[in-house]
């Protein structure tokens, strides 16, 4: 949510940033509204100390003993007056929230400029894809090949973007998801969290998927939703509340289904786990210091490498383009894992991680506050989201990574602890 005081005095900077987002000066229509809705307030402010000098009026008269007909007559009239303008007062209120609460984060001045992926920045790569000397599988055929990955009984139960895993593939879902779990809490000192997987409408409109994305969530017939990420209740944990700086940064993980419709999605990776409509992932969720956010995004997104190095998985590591990144956030770091049997067998980057800070933007909306020592003022909290990381396609990197000639797969190093065994293959 942005600062409508900070819109009044900066709306050229405003219009400037959203400009790389793609929308045109927005500032003039929301300033527009906002000046009527101030007119509003100013005529309730001026008709309340009527209403209160009438009061007085009264007051004295009786003291005089005077008639106060006529000063209770136009003070009934005042009362009416005034109800008008609350009312009037409050609609205003609501149309300049709804126009503020559409409008995304503004870009970092270091974002790139661009409307799409096309315009992001190749910041770094580690590892090598690798080599094959036959031509690699992608993994629904690996999966399928195992007996292990049932797209038509998941289509059976559920209808399309549903899959059942079994045996080995269900395990290995688990495995990974333990040791990235270990890797957060133990070497980076994430708090694990177990969140609800169902939430009120003021979580995600907290977190920005509410209103404008409405579409893309599942809702139950009693008016929750259910999370399309684990960044919905571990942002809200700091909703409507006063942290004490002294207890910043909070850093928190959690393994949780995602429920997302992937409306808007039809034809886009319709084939195997790509794009899910029910999923897992870890989620980091980062509560900080306006001061640190920055450092925070650099530290968040090396905690999600770390996941990938260990695994010994190939990636690189995108800055995404103001036209790019998501609704709430101000920088993002995407991660694409390099999948080799995707692109009939010739590989390809795929996005596995996006790691944001969001700024302010998310506790405006959760009304997240911190209190620094020795001061009354309390200021906004600046929150920071990534994947670490989205478990089905990390299973997918493992699986095309990891496979041999014969489509059994071997296990990663760091795994096999969790797995106990160092090779799945049919049973």
């Amino acid at each position: 949510m942005h600062d409508i005081q900070s819109i009044r005095k900066h709306s050229a900077a405003f219009d400037k940033g959203l400009i790389k987002r793609g929308i045109a000066s927005p500032s003039k229509a929301v300033l527009a509204k906002d000046s009527e809705w101030r007119a509003i307030i100013t005529k309730l402010q001026i008709a309340q100390r009527s209403r209160n000098e009438a009061s007085r009026q009264v007051y004295v008269a009786k003291c005089k003993g005077e008639g106060v007909e006529d000063i209770i007559a136009e003070i009934s009239q005042i009362k009416h007056y005034i109800a008008n303008l609350e009312e009037l007062e409050r609609k205003l209120a609501a149309e300049v929230n709804a126009m503020l609460e559409i409008l995304p984060n503004i870009p970092a001045d270091d974002v790139p400029d661009g409307l799409d992926e096309n315009s992001n920045i190749l910041m770094r790569t580690f590892g090598t894809p690798r080599s094959f000397n036959f031509l690699p599988k992608d993994h629904v055929l690996l999966g399928e090949g195992l007996g292990m990955m049932d797209f038509s009984l998941g289509a059976a139960l559920a209808g399309s973007r549903f899959v059942v895993l079994k045996s080995h593939l269900a395990k290995l879902e688990r495995s990974i998801a333990s040791f990235m779990l270990d890797i957060h809490t133990k070497e980076f000192g994430y708090t694990e969290i177990v969140p609800p997987f169902i939430v009120r409408d003021a979580a995600v409109y907290g977190t920005g998927q509410l209103p404008k994305f409405s579409d893309s969530l599942f809702q139950t017939i009693d008016g929750y939703w259910l999370i399309p990420t684990a960044e919905v209740p571990l942002t809200n944990l700091v909703a409507d509340s006063i942290v004490d700086e002294n207890e910043l940064p909070l850093r928190f993980t959690a393994y949780t289904p995602c429920f997302r419709s992937e409306a808007g999605a039809a034809g886009r990776d319709t084939r195997g786990m790509i794009r899910q409509r029910q999923f897992t992932k870890v989620e980091l969720v980062s509560i900080v210091h306006p001061d640190n956010s920055d450092d925070e995004l650099e530290r968040m997104t090396n905690c999600a490498e770390t996941i990938l190095q260990k695994l010994g998985l190939a990636y690189r590591v995108m800055k995404l383009s103001a036209g790019d990144m998501g609704f709430t956030a101000q920088r993002t770091y995407d991660l694409e894992v390099w999948l080799p049997g995707q692109n009939e067998g010739k590989g390809q980057y795929r996005e596995i991680s996006s790691c944001s800070n969001c700024g302010s933007f998310q506790a405006r909306r959760m009304k997240s506050r911190f209190k620094a020592k020795g001061k009354k003022k309390t200021d906004f909290v600046h929150t920071l989201n990534g994947s670490g990381l989205a478990i089905e396609r990390t299973m997918i990197a493992i699986l095309e990574t990891y496979q041999k000639e014969d489509g059994s797969i071997s296990v990663p190093d760091v795994l096999q602890p969790y797995f106990g065994r160092d090779l799945i293959n049919l049973v």
